[in-house]
């Protein structure tokens, strides 16, 4: 039987909801026990299998502290040159692979992230934007607490400029090749092609008060263990082969669906990212991660722990982020670590699994302006996204992902369909 067969054969005995489950405490308690004992049919306890989990990241944690102790910087930096001929070093590759994320010096010109911060003002203010603005459309980025301090726009000149550039083509590309997209005959993504996954702008002013964004990860919330492809891409959590569970594998990860949630995203990416728009000195409420890709293995075994309420995944629900806290995975907070200073055109990167935070910051000294471009390969999951984008971005309305606000269906100015390179087409599954 071959392995694929064999993953096959092993999930189907895990019960599973690819939609919501009508009750969902019955629901958590069914599958807990249910991964418990499949677990302890492969001869370990669930205690044994996270405290082999706990020990390969407690590695990783007493590395990142004793370098932020050394005062060395654990965030990986590249020249985005490098990236461009080809002369990344071994070295540099590798840390990339073990810390999760990087920062891509030089992205864009200085000057031209610049010119795409004004241009931005411009169009939101030329179409009245503050004027109509009428409150954060979701709970979670509401909880900033600036006025507004996330944009909810999507279509203009320079995020279409940005995410269809060539530059970024080639970011992605080589953020794509840490992964493993094809095995057992599977082609699980195309590493040289990105969908267009539109997202929304920061823009925060000198002297503002932010509370930021407490400790968090993205890739779903309860689907994440109650999905069958999600069941198989988490396979050797369950088994009890959790040595062999390689975070950067990308088996079934581009099939299941997604549970709603605050921070769902339809598309899958290998790694979420941000441009920077302005400035920003590290000390200033900036992302933080834990930069261990394999704290996931942790993350989504801690809730069968026998201290674990029967019904609670710990504090991992729909319609809400999912949340890490000091309650339930205080090691993996001690390696939260902030991003190093960046300057406009400056990009930054981290592993979609990756637990990220954004830190509260008072009277803000200069401004805080990011726009959210990911990489996010070209699959079966995103080429289905990706049609409901073309719809978004030919009306000018807010993508399937984020809340129906709509604001740019009839402003001026907004990109259009005649300016769209291959990048951009290809992106959007136009060609």
């Amino acid at each position: 039987m071959t392995r694929v067969a064999d993953q096959q054969q092993s999930s189907a005995q895990l019960p599973h909801w690819e939609t919501v489950p009508e009750d969902l405490p019955a629901a958590i308690r069914v599958i807990k026990q249910a991964l418990r004992a499949r677990i302890e049919a492969s001869g370990r306890s669930v205690a044994e299998v996270y405290a082999a989990a706990e020990r390969r990241v407690a590695a990783r944690v007493a590395e990142i502290k004793a370098e932020r102790e050394a005062g060395e910087r654990v965030w990986p930096v590249i020249d985005y040159a490098d990236i461009e001929n080809g002369t990344v070093r071994p070295a540099q590759a590798d840390l990339v692979k073990q810390r999760g994320c990087l920062v891509v010096r030089g992205h864009f010109p200085r000057e031209q992230a610049l010119a795409w911060d004004a241009s931005i003002v411009d169009y939101v203010e030329r179409n009245r934007f503050f004027e109509n603005y009428t409150g954060p459309g979701d709970d979670f980025f509401g909880s900033v607490g600036s006025k507004p301090e996330i944009y909810p726009i999507y279509w203009s000149t320079a995020q279409m400029e940005a995410r269809q550039s060539d530059r970024t083509a080639r970011v992605q590309s080589f953020l794509n090749s840490f992964w493993t997209h094809t095995c057992d005959g599977v082609r699980w993504f195309d590493p040289d092609r990105d969908a267009l996954y539109p997202d929304r702008i920061r823009r925060r002013p000198p002297g503002t008060d932010s509370r930021g964004l407490g400790p968090h990860c993205d890739p779903g919330t309860l689907d994440l263990w109650m999905t069958e492809a999600y069941q198989r891409a988490f396979r050797h959590l369950f088994d009890g082969s959790v040595e062999s569970y390689d975070p950067w594998d990308a088996a079934h990860r581009t099939a299941g669906p997604q549970y709603p949630g605050s921070t769902m995203c339809s598309a899958f990416r290998t790694f979420q990212g941000w441009t920077a728009l302005s400035d920003m000195d590290h000390d200033q409420g900036v992302l933080h991660t834990v930069p261990i890709p394999e704290a996931m293995a942790c993350l989504m075994l801690r809730p069968l722990l026998p201290d674990v309420p029967d019904d609670d995944m710990c504090g991992v629900t729909v319609d809400q982020v999912f949340p890490a806290s000091e309650k339930w995975h205080p090691l993996l907070l001690e390696a939260l670590t902030g991003i190093p200073d960046v300057r406009a055109g400056d990009s930054v990167w981290w592993h979609c699994d990756m637990i990220h935070s954004v830190a509260p910051v008072r009277d803000q000294k200069g401004w805080g302006n990011v726009m959210y471009i990911p990489a996010a390969p070209w699959c079966p999951r995103n080429e289905r996204y990706a049609a409901s984008v073309r719809e978004a971005f030919l009306s000018g309305s807010s993508p399937g992902d984020f809340p129906e606000e709509h604001y740019e269906r009839s402003w001026t100015g907004r990109f259009t369909a005649d300016r769209l390179g291959t990048t951009g087409r290809r992106g959007l599954g136009l060609g």
